[in-house]
């Protein structure tokens, strides 16, 4: 196995246990994940780019469509870790807005004491 492919299925399967994780049901990526996910993809284009790539290699090209497969799930999986992010975005600011006001009335609890 050349080394690219073996970069490419590497990647693949990172990025399928990723997706995984974060399909059923949809849910906000973490720190961690988008990052693996990021270095993931940087390996693989170093890997792309770092030497001619030959036409004829089945096992490159195999390689190759097992990645593509799981960039376009992730393509198609990212509207809805946006939205699950935004719905974490709102939860946490409704639970800041709620710890100011709790701050605000403790506060003027104490002033009025």
């Amino acid at each position: 196995m050349s080394s690219v492919a073996q970069v490419l299925r590497e990647q693949a399967a990172l990025i399928s246990i990723c997706l995984d994780g974060l399909a059923s049901p949809p849910r906000a990526a973490t720190p961690a994940q988008i990052s693996s996910l990021l270095s993931g993809m940087l390996a693989a284009r170093a890997a792309l780019q770092s030497q001619p790539l030959p036409a004829d290699d089945c096992e490159l090209q195999a390689a190759f469509e097992q990645y593509r497969r799981q960039l376009q799930r992730l393509s198609d999986l990212l509207p809805a870790i946006h939205r699950a992010l935004l719905a974490e975005h709102a939860r946490i600011e409704a639970q800041r807005s709620r710890l100011r006001s709790a701050a605000a009335w403790a506060g003027a609890s104490r002033q009025t004491l």
